[in-house]
């Protein structure tokens, strides 16, 4: 929320910049206009005195009045619209009575000639166009937002940066905090269960509860990963996600269908620890979604150099305005929750995997569809 009224700032201070410039600029160039109109029309006098001159007349004069014009373009025509002469225009190599006849065309419809009149039967037409400097003017508000759009991009950029690298930090923190909390109860729990094993072997419910040590024994490892770079191997993708759908079935309620499906050679480089964790994340967010009763459908399968695993629910669903914000650190629908599940299966399967997770679709009161893509693995040399 924060961030986005810091961005939303940002936007508001580089409108007004640009609003402002451009307001000021408009303001410039009108003035300066109406400088080089007046400019023009002392050009075009000056220019007729040149012409009317007698030997009284001082030509040195107006000659200087009209040499002093080095920047605004200037076209002057008969009264019939045949080319007489121009001043600052830039002629082309070839073409040149062409490119006149053009110009002054297009001129002629775009503004008002300032008439110089020779004779009571003699009239010359004078056009012009903006300056150098008018048109750097004309497009200097442009440039400065285009500048001032940069530098915001960058700020926020910096600003989300930065405020991704501290919520890992904190994320990285917490989970190796977790797991080294876990530790310590975990080896006590190891230790009671290897004493009621020697003490009743008999017993059944005790290796039950020795696989629950394990698991949470799997769970604080898979705590301790996070940040680390892990260790991929061969595996079999679609033995991790059968495994890992097995262990949630015997722990969800009977209500609950399976559908499980597993197409191809699904095979890729991956941490088993890690994905297990996802897939389990994700079937059990699903599970919470369907309130404890629907269909909860799995296909793993491969599209071209892909490993592609959906996992699909008959929940309540997402609205698509969500689809990105889920996978946001913090980020919970849930009374009682951290908000860490999606972003730490987001930075498995993405930074640590290099493959993708995202909500391929998702409707309101029919069900979700999750899909993690990774990338296919042919089988090491030996």
């Amino acid at each position: 929320m924060k961030s986005t009224k810091v961005r939303s700032l940002f936007l508001l201070i580089a409108l007004a910049i640009v609003v402002a410039s451009v307001m000021f600029t408009n303001n410039l160039v009108n003035k300066l206009a109406d400088e080089e109109k007046k400019k023009i029309e002392i050009w075009a006098e000056a220019t007729r005195q040149l012409v009317l001159a007698d030997e009284n007349t001082d030509i040195e004069f107006i000659s200087s009045i009209i040499a002093g014009n080095t920047t605004i373009p200037v076209y002057m025509t008969d009264q019939d619209g045949n080319f007489l002469l121009s001043r600052n225009v830039r002629e082309p190599k070839k073409h040149v009575e062409q490119f006149y006849k053009n110009k002054i065309a297009k001129l002629r419809d775009s503004q008002e000639p300032i008439v110089v009149r020779i004779s009571n039967n003699t009239v010359q037409y004078i056009y012009y166009e903006d300056s150098t400097l008018m048109r750097s003017l004309q497009w200097f508000p442009y440039i400065q937002f285009a500048i001032i759009l940069i530098f915001v991009f960058i700020v926020l950029f910096a600003l989300q940066t930065s405020q991704r690298s501290e919520q890992n930090r904190v994320w990285v923190g917490l989970s190796k905090e977790t797991a080294h909390q876990l530790g310590t109860p975990i080896s006590s729990l190891n230790a009671w269960t290897a004493l009621l094993s020697a003490q009743y072997p008999d017993d059944e419910l005790i290796p039950k509860m020795q696989q629950d040590v394990d698991r949470l024994q799997t769970i604080a490892e898979r705590f301790s990963k996070i940040g680390s770079e892990p260790e991929l191997k061969y595996e079999d993708v679609g033995k991790l996600t059968t495994d890992a759908i097995e262990y949630m079935r015997h722990r969800t309620s009977n209500k609950i269908r399976y559908d499980i499906s597993c197409e191809g050679d699904v095979k890729s480089m991956v941490s088993a620890p890690l994905i297990s964790w996802v897939i389990e994340n994700l079937c059990k967010n699903a599970v919470d979604a369907m309130e404890g009763q629907g269909t909860l459908s799995v296909r793993v399968f491969t599209s071209g150099q892909r490993v592609i695993i959906d996992i699909s629910d008959t929940g309540k669903g997402i609205e698509h305005s969500l689809f990105n914000a889920i996978f946001d650190p913090g980020y919970t629908t849930k009374a009682r929750g951290w908000g860490l599940g999606l972003s730490l299966s987001k930075r498995i399967i993405e930074d640590y995997h290099k493959g993708k997770i995202f909500v391929k679709r998702s409707t309101i009161g029919e069900g979700t569809t999750f899909r993690i893509r990774l990338p296919k693995a042919n089988a090491p040399l030996s």
